[in-house]
C-alpha cells in the first residue's frame, strides 16, 4: 500500500493545478499508516487489533480564513477541495498572512537503527505484552491489577501544496505502557513506566528491569509514610524535569496560544527575564533520533531547533506559517497534525533543558529539609499553574536523602518556579515516553530531555 502512494503524485499536482486559483493558499496531504494496538488489563485482552489506512486532508487559505476537509475516498478528492475552498470564502474577509518559505520536492525517510515494528509478526508483539504482563502480575501477590499497552505506526506522507512543495515523507514510531496496582486494605497504590522509539522494534523488547521497578515501586508505597504536605526546597530527577519544561513551559511556548491571548502574549514578550543566567531552554525536530523528530513539518517548512530561553531571558517561541507571519517571525516547523483528521496546529517536538555544570550530588547541599522527587505518574497544567504527580519521592534531610514517602504532588505557577530553579546539574536523559495532547489531538509523538533541577520551594502535596 506504501509504494501505491507514489502513484498518486501526478493526481495531486494535478488537483493542485486545477484549484490553486481559487484560493490563496492550497495544500493536500495524502497519507497511508498501517499500525497495531494490544492492551492487557490483568488477564484479559482488551485491544488486539491491526490496521491499515488510505486517507488525506486539504487545507485552503482565503482572505484570512480557512476551510478543511479530509476524505478517504481518492476519487472524491475534486469534491472535498471544493467544498474546502468554499469554506474558506465563506469565513475569509481579512488578508491572508503566512511566512514565507522555500517550496521543497524531495522524498525522505526518518532512518530505523534497528527493526521496522510493520516486519514483526503480530503474535511475537502479543507474546511480548504477555511476558511483562507476566512479570507484573506475579511480582507480589499484593499486585490487584495490571495493565500493558503496546502500539506502532508506519505513517507514509504526501504533501503538495499551491506553491510548489513537494514532500514525501515517512516514518515508524513504537510506544508501550505498564502498571501495576497495589492494594492493602483501603490503601493502593500505582507504580507505571512508559516508553517509546523512532528507532527499531529491539527497543521494546528488554524491558523486564523496567516492569518489575513499576511493580516493586507500588508494592513497597504501600507502607511508605505520606508526604507532609508544604513548601520545600526540591530536587528533581531529568524525568520529571523533562515533563515539567514541556507540559508547564513548552505549550506556553506554542504561538497560537499567546496570539489568541493578548494577556498571555503580554506576558511571554520577547526579552522577558524568566530564569537565571544559567537557564537554556529549546524546542525543534532538528535532532535526530527521538519520538519528535522530522525532516519537514505538516505545512513543508523544514525542521530547527528553536532556543526558546537563552540565559534565562525569552528568545523564541514555536510557529507554524500563520503564526509567525501574523506575529512578524520566522517560521519553526511545528505545524503538526495527529493523522489525516485533523489540521496542523503549533505542536512541540522534542523540548529540552540544556545540561549544567552543578554535580549532581551538589544538588541537594545545605538544603536542611526538602524532597527529592523522581519520574511522574501524572500531571495536569492549567495556563500557568502546574500539578504533577511523582513516581517516587524522599525526604532531604541536611543535605542527605532520607525516609521514602509517597503521595508526593508537585504545583505552582510555572513562572514562580522557573525563576527559583538554583541549580541545573551536569546530568541529562532523554524521555521518550512523551504522548502530547492538544486541540483534540492526543498522543501525538513528543521527546522530553532536560538535567536534574534544583528548585528553591515548591508546594508538595500529600
Amino acid at each position: 500500500m506504501f509504494d501505491r502512494l507514489a502513484n498518486y503524485k501526478n493526481q495531486l499536482a494535478d488537483v493542485i493545478a486545477r484549484y490553486s486559483r481559487g484560493a490563496d493558499f492550497l495544500s493536500i496531504r495524502l497519507e497511508t499508516s498501517r499500525g497495531t494496538n494490544i492492551t492487557l488489563r490483568g488477564d484479559k485482552v482488551d485491544t488486539l487489533s491491526e490496521d491499515v489506512s488510505l486517507g488525506g486532508q486539504v487545507r485552503v487559505c482565503y482572505k484570512g480564513g480557512w476551510g478543511f476537509a479530509s476524505f478517504n475516498r481518492l476519487e472524491s478528492l475534486s469534491d472535498r477541495v471544493e467544498e474546502a475552498i468554499s469554506a474558506a470564502r465563506l469565513v475569509g474577509a481579512e488578508e491572508t498572512i503566512l511566512a514565507a518559505i522555500e517550496p521543497v520536492q524531495i522524498t525522505c525517510t526518518l532512518p530505523l537503527i534497528g527493526t521496522d515494528p510493520s516486519q514483526i509478526p503480530l503474535f511475537e508483539k502479543k507474546k511480548l505484552c504477555d511476558r511483562y504482563n507476566t512479570i507484573l502480575r506475579q511480582a507480589d501477590q499484593r499486585i490487584a491489577t495490571t495493565s500493558v499497552g503496546y502500539s506502532d505506526r508506519n505513517q507514509h506522507i504526501l504533501l503538495f501544496t499551491s506553491e510548489g512543495t513537494a514532500i514525501e515523507q515517512s516514518w515508524a514510531d513504537m510506544e508501550m505502557r505498564f502498571a501495576a496496582t497495589a492494594r492493602a486494605g483501603e490503601t493502593v497504590q500505582t507504580g507505571r513506566e512508559t516508553t517509546g522509539s523512532r528507532q527499531g522494534y529491539e527497543d521494546l523488547i528488554n524491558l523486564d528491569k523496567r516492569v518489575i521497578g513499576a511493580a516493586e515501586r507500588a508494592v513497597k508505597s504501600l507502607s511508605l509514610p505520606p508526604v507532609v504536605g508544604k513548601s520545600y526546597p526540591v530536587v528533581i530527577d531529568p524525568i520529571l524535569a523533562g515533563l515539567f519544561v514541556h507540559e508547564a513551559f513548552g505549550h506556553l511556548s506554542e504561538a497560537d496560544m499567546a496570539y489568541e491571548n493578548p494577556d498571555l502574549l503580554e506576558v511571554m514578550s520577547m526579552g522577558k527575564r524568566f530564569g537565571s543566567q544559567d537557564l537554556q531552554i529549546f524546542d525543534g525536530a532538528a535532532p535526530e533520533g527521538h519520538r519528535g523528530s522530522y525532516y519537514y513539518d505538516d505545512e513543508g517548512t523544514p525542521a530547527t531547533t528553536t532556543q526558546l530561553i537563552k540565559d534565562g531571558l525569552l528568545v523564541g517561541r514555536l510557529h507554524s506559517r500563520e503564526t509567525a507571519g501574523k506575529l512578524g517571525e520566522k517560521p519553526t516547523g511545528n505545524a503538526r497534525c495527529l493523522n489525516y483528521h485533523y489540521p496542523p496546529i503549533v505542536r512541540m517536538t522534542n523540548t529540552w533543558i540544556e545540561r549544567g555544570k552543578t554535580p549532581v550530588q551538589d544538588l541537594f547541599q545545605d538544603i536542611k529539609e526538602g524532597v527529592y522527587a523522581c519520574n511522574w505518574l501524572g500531571g495536569m497544567t492549567n495556563g500557568e499553574m502546574f500539578t504533577f504527580s511523582a513516581g517516587e519521592a524522599w525526604m532531604i534531610r541536611n543535605g542527605k536523602l532520607a525516609e521514602q514517602v509517597r503521595d508526593v504532588t508537585l504545583s505552582g505557577n510555572v513562572f514562580t518556579t522557573l525563576a527559583n530553579i538554583e541549580a541545573i546539574a551536569d546530568d541529562f536523559y532523554w524521555d521518550e515516553s512523551g504522548g502530547c495532547g492538544k486541540g483534540g489531538q492526543s498522543g501525538l509523538p513528543v521527546g522530553c530531555g532536560s538535567p536534574s533541577l534544583r528548585i528553591k520551594e515548591v508546594i508538595v502535596a500529600g
